[in-house]
This record gives structure tokens, C-alpha cells and sequence, in this order.
């Protein structure tokens, strides 16, 4: 059984960087795109980035490009989100998720598999 496990999250100020890590087991991670996802409070779960099995191909939402990175360790199972320049409205919990391909989606619905979250609260 494929399980995600985020971890990295807290709380920041402003202006502050922060990596999160995503360490999948149970299945085989390299040949899938992986993604992040974020929801805040009252509002839908978002896409955030994603990346293709092999990391050749990534996607951004308009309101992170330019601050964060998605990137990828294949021989470690892991997927990580680079973020910098942290705003308040990036608080949120972020999920990362593992997709049906190995073609990286910005579409919820492309995802199975799902992390439990963690949590991000950036003050200003």
C-alpha cells in the first residue's frame, strides 16, 4: 500500500524560506509524476507544483511561480517543495500526492494517492 508522509511544515515569518519533504513507500515512486497540493482554511484544496517521473517537466500555480521549487529524489523516494519568499496567504496545509502517470497534472483528479498534510502558517 502506497503511503506519503509530508513533513517540514510550521511556522514562519514572512519573508522566510522553508523546505518540505514528501517520503513515499509502499510502491514504486519513479516512474509516477508526485505533486502538492495546499488547502487553507474555508477554502479548497489548491494545486501548488508538480513534477514528472523523471523531474524534466514541472508545473506552478500563477501565485507561487518564481518562489517555490518542486523537485525530486528518485533513489530516495521523496519529493520536496523549495519555498521561498513566504507570504501570509501561503498558510495553508500542504499535501503532497502521487499521480495515475507519469505525466505531471495540475488537475486534483490526476492524483491517488494522498499524504495526511502539514501544516504551514506563515506570519506577517
Amino acid at each position: 500500500q502506497v503511503q506519503l508522509v509530508e513533513s517540514g511544515g510550521g511556522l514562519v515569518q514572512a519573508g522566510a524560506s522553508l523546505r518540505l519533504s514528501c517520503a513515499a513507500s509502499g510502491g514504486t515512486f519513479s516512474t509516477f509524476a508526485m505533486g502538492w497540493f495546499r488547502q487553507a482554511m474555508g477554502k479548497e484544496r489548491e494545486f501548488v507544483a508538480s513534477i514528472s517521473w523523471n523531474g524534466y517537466s514541472t508545473h506552478y500555480a500563477d501565485s507561487v511561480k518564481g518562489r517555490f521549487t518542486i523537485s525530486r529524489d528518485n533513489a530516495k523516494n521523496t519529493v520536496y517543495l523549495q519555498m521561498n519568499s513566504l507570504k501570509s496567504e501561503d498558510t495553508a496545509v500542504y499535501y503532497c500526492a502521487r499521480s495515475y502517470s507519469s505525466i505531471d497534472s495540475m488537475r486534483r483528479s490526476e492524483y491517488r494517492y494522498w499524504g495526511q498534510g502539514t501544516q504551514l502558517t506563515v506570519s506577517s
